[in-house]
């Protein structure tokens, strides 16, 4: 309404616009859940290893404080015994000093005397031969004291070493009672570790999430790389694939991701509670967790509620026939490894070989016998890998470019070999495979879960297009509420929707020479009349053609008899 106006004179009013720019949301940020225990065993490097501080180095267990501390006394033993030859032989050298000293002199008198007799030129010749064997002794008695001053050095270490080690947690101090034993003791462990390990205690409470902005961000968590069993195989699975997970997610270009501690798989539904009021989730993965159909359906479950958010599905590790060979029955239609049909979510296979270095730092053990080039690989399931892949799609391209035909970043091979024939079979279910191809980890699939069954969503980006869309006019039209429901609102509905997905066919996302072809948005009497808007609602109607992958590239080549083509 118009301000009343007394005074004559020119006055200025500020009239609001019709324009409320909608703003794209953003499709990159990830919700991670996974299970870590309440504590973490990781190993480090011993800086002070040797064969005997290796051989008691402390395992997961408790260890007997005898054994620590009879390391100890031999260490300390040899130590003294040590210094103990080091100070006779540097009185040893001392003593060599006087003959390099007092020769020198001697001879250059003697050549200073041009009138030298016989007699002065044989003790010229035999002060000089005296003078170089004296400073060869001298040399060689410096060089034992070198060696004997870098032994005692080492066996210094060596009982710093081992008392860090008595020190750790599961350990004993030398004078402490002996606590039981959980572990097989050092002696009956295979090969000299060149480690110790330390715990890291979990801070987060289950089911809290944690905003990562980096991998450091979620060791000072969650920690770091978990440590290995004796006999090779990881204290905490779970944990471990979370753990790459995330490390993988940020190698590939992801920048933000919420962690979701678990202590048990009965806590899922719990965490994916608490990412219901993350508004900007967008993907969400569930890496560690059993890859079986009773997860799959709470996480699907969570994404159709939402509308928002689109699900990466890990697949099983093992996918084989009693021989060891890639069974891809399992995985074809009704396969038991296969998940239901769903267009919000996105299944990928196989699972991918990274470089641990927990694991790389147990196979340098001499015992294991372990190949260099072999050390420290291990297989992961690839979620956090294809969700960094998303992230960097969408950022250098945009949500409509298929994340496929992308290199997995940090991923050094695959479990199984999938051969084009095998993938033809494969990718109408909606497998995504990721290949080896000429030596590079690529994904080369970009179907949502159940492929041709989800129709026109049938493809991740274009599933993932319309939910960027339907979350973008969704948060940019919220003024909308409560305005008066009349032709002037339905203008500017157009005005703004128009705008919007103007800008999204120009930037590649929307099939069509004209923005006309492209889509169209309709809010009028047609859609809404009396009894609509009686009921308090406004209808708009918005077509969009949303591109589709090239997901199959045919050139048809023939012979041309060399004539112009008219």
């Amino acid at each position: 309404m118009a301000s009343s106006y007394l005074a004559p004179g020119v006055y200025g009013e500020e009239v609001p616009s019709a324009e409320r720019p909608i703003a794209g949301v953003g499709t990159n940020t990830v919700g991670f859940i996974g299970i870590v225990p309440s504590t973490i065993t990781y190993p480090v490097p011993n800086p002070n290893f040797d064969p005997v501080a290796a051989r008691f180095a402390l395992r997961q267990g408790a260890v007997p404080e005898k054994t620590i501390a009879d390391a100890i006394e031999v260490k300390r033993t040899a130590l003294d015994q040590v210094t103990a030859a080091l100070e006779a032989k540097t009185r040893e050298r001392d003593a060599s000093q006087g003959a390099t000293a007092t020769l020198p002199g001697e001879i250059a008198a003697l050549e200073a005397n041009p009138a030298r007799s016989e007699d002065d030129e044989r003790q010229l010749k035999e002060k000089k031969q005296a003078l170089a064997t004296a400073r060869k002794a001298h040399a060689g008695l410096d060089a034992q004291v070198q060696e004997l001053r870098d032994q005692a050095q080492g066996l210094k270490k060596a009982v710093e070493g081992l008392e860090a080690v008595a020190g750790q947690p599961g350990g004993a101090a030398p004078g402490a009672a002996a606590p039981a034993r959980t572990q097989p003791a050092p002696d009956e462990v295979s090969g000299l570790l060149p480690y110790i390990l330390r715990q890291f205690t979990v801070t987060a409470e289950p089911c809290v999430t944690k905003l990562c902005t980096n991998f450091t961000e979620y060791t000072a968590r969650f920690g770091p790389f978990s440590a290995d069993n004796i006999d090779g195989t990881p204290m905490s699975p779970e944990h471990r694939a979370l753990t790459h997970a995330v490390n993988g997610f940020f190698k590939n270009g992801g920048t933000r991701c919420f962690v979701a501690r678990l202590e048990g798989p009965e806590q899922l539904q719990r965490a994916l509670t608490m990412f219901e009021s993350i508004e900007e989730l967008s993907i969400i993965a569930v890496p560690g967790l059993a890859p079986e159909l009773a997860t799959w359906d709470e996480l699907l479950a969570f994404c159709d509620t939402r509308k928002t958010c689109f699900a990466v599905l890990d697949s099983q590790q093992a996918v084989e026939d009693a021989q060891g060979d890639l069974d891809v029955r399992q995985l074809g239609t009704g396969g038991e490894k296969l998940p239901p049909p769903n267009k919000n979510a996105a299944f990928y296979f196989p699972h991918i070989e990274v470089m641990d270095p927990a694991r790389a730092l147990f196979d340098s053990d001499p015992a294991r016998n372990v190949e260099p080039k072999h050390r420290g690989r291990v297989m992961v399931p690839p979620s956090g890998h294809i969700c960094g892949v998303y992230a960097r799609t969408d950022e250098e391209r945009g949500v409509h470019k298929a994340p496929a035909n992308v290199q997995v970043r940090g991923a050094l091979n695959v479990r199984y070999y999938v051969s084009k024939p095998k993938q033809a079979l494969l990718n109408p279910q909606g497998v995504n495979c990721i290949r080896n191809i000429n030596g590079a980890i690529t994904v080369y699939g970009g179907r949502t879960s159940g492929g041709d069954a989800n129709n026109e969503f049938k493809y991740v980006s274009v599933r993932r297009t319309f939910l960027f869309l339907l979350a973008s006019i969704d948060r940019g039209t919220q003024w909308i509420v409560f305005e008066p429901n009349d032709h002037a609102l339905w203008g500017k509905i157009i005005l703004n929707v128009t705008a919007f997905l103007t800008n999204v066919w120009r930037n590649g996302a929307l099939f069509g020479r004209t923005a006309e072809e492209a889509f169209y948005v309709k809010c009028d009497a047609e859609l809404n009349p009396p009894e609509v808007r009686d009921i308090g609602q406004v209808v708009t109607e918005i077509g969009v053609a949303i591109v589709r992958p090239a997901e199959f590239v045919i050139f048809r080549l023939t012979q041309s008899s060399g004539q112009p083509q008219g």
